[in-house]
């Protein structure tokens, strides 16, 4: 048992330490119930909830949920809009999200799907610095994909 002011009152019944608790105006709220014997502290409890519920959103606003952000390109791109496509999938990975590459086919495109994957390669290649391949190229019906994830130095 935990009084209101931080210190140990020692181990007792849950009765006693209700008693204390109602005296004192407060209420008795199990810290860690799982322990042998359980820790109970005489607190606010509509405070204490309000705390807890503060320091979920702290954390909350710390973490860095990572995008999956789309390039698509067909297989007849010329070099200057890959590397306009290059560039923005450069600021992506720098932010911190994920980049999904797909390639397009339409057509008669469809019949030199294995001829293009070589796009897909020089893609990641020339991303190398900043990146790390998270799924390989896989074809998915009319389109070849390709995950890259920011590489932590």
């Amino acid at each position: 048992m935990i009084g209101e002011d931080g210190e140990q009152l020692g181990i007792m019944s849950s009765r006693e330490a209700q008693v204390i608790a109602e005296e004192a105006g407060l209420d008795l709220v199990k810290i860690s119930p799982k322990a042998v014997p359980p820790v109970c502290k005489v607190i606010d409890y509509g405070k204490y909830r309000y705390e807890i519920a503060r320091k979920e959103k702290e954390q909350k606003k710390k973490q860095k949920i990572a995008e999956l952000k789309e390039i698509r390109f067909s297989p007849n791109i010329d070099t200057n809009d890959m590397n306009t496509k290059m560039n923005a999938a450069r600021k992506f990975l720098e932010k911190g999200d994920k980049v999904k590459v797909t390639l397009r086919f339409r057509g008669r495109e469809m019949a030199h799907m294995k001829d293009s994957k070589h796009l897909l390669d020089e893609f990641a290649e020339a991303l190398s610095d900043v990146s790390v391949i998270e799924k390989p190229a896989k074809v998915e019906g009319r389109t070849l994909t390709l995950v890259l994830n920011f590489k932590k130095q």
